[in-house]
């Protein structure tokens, strides 16, 4: 297994329904803020944080982040395209994806991140969990949790000591920032529908599942609303 944390995957196939009609016409992680479009600021934070394959899945207007991004030889990296004809959720697109994951390799250990989700979150610091991931005899992953946001104020898990729990409290929320195992989504056939969230309950319930809380800047972009809020605070702090 290549234990060096080189390797991210940007989730960008979904249709972004609570977007619309922004969305009617561009992909939801194509929608820009701070004058550049959101997946822009995921590729700039990867890249810094020295990732140097990025592979983008996308279904809905697909051949619009082929067509902007290009090869990502300007920002230093290599950008490789998961095409689904219809969106595969999480896990499909993870499993559809792998073999520019692994790149033949026995597995490997990847970040996922959503393309509509901004957040200051230093992606370098998760190198140190990668080893640890793949010296793992079974495959496990290591989640970053933020502070419930008004949307979501019941949170999804809680965290003890560096271990994320299904049952304690407090809840917090996934910030959709997550290392994975490719191992984990060998079973599942390519092309299929299937969504990531029992993956991550049976993970956890194994006690195979470490996470951090980040409490720093986070923005799950979601509506017209919430991207103009968030436009015209980039705007703001880059007038600075």
């Amino acid at each position: 297994m290549t234990t060096s944390l080189t390797k991210a995957m940007i989730f960008a196939a979904g249709r972004g329904e609570r977007m619309r009609p922004l969305t009617d016409r561009t992909p939801k992680p194509l929608l820009a803020a701070g004058g550049k479009p959101l997946i822009v600021w995921q590729i700039e934070r990867l890249a810094k944080a020295g990732f140097r394959t990025i592979v983008i899945n996308h279904a809905w207007l697909g051949e619009q982040f082929e067509a902007a991004l290009g090869d990502g030889s300007r920002w230093g990296v290599q950008l490789r395209y998961s095409p689904e004809h219809d969106a595969l959720e999480t896990a499909g697109g993870i499993a559809q994806a792998l073999p520019l994951l692994e790149d033949g390799a026995e597995s490997e250990i990847f970040l996922g991140v959503a393309g509509d989700v901004y957040a200051d979150f230093a992606y370098a610091a998760l190198h140190a969990h990668a080893g640890r991931l793949a010296a793992l005899p079974e495959p496990g992953m290591h989640l970053v949790l933020v502070p419930n946001p008004p949307f979501h104020p019941e949170g999804d898990f809680g965290l003890i000591d560096g271990v994320v729990s299904n049952e304690a409290q407090p809840r917090l929320t996934f910030g959709s920032i997550a290392l994975y195992d490719t191992r984990m989504f060998r079973a599942l056939p390519r092309g299929t529908r299937c969504p990531l969230t029992p993956c991550y309950r049976e993970t956890i319930a194994r006690g195979l599942a470490s996470g951090e809380l980040y409490d720093g800047r986070w923005e799950n972009v979601g509506t017209p609303a919430q991207l103009q809020a968030l436009d015209e605070q980039l705007r703001r702090d880059a007038a600075k």
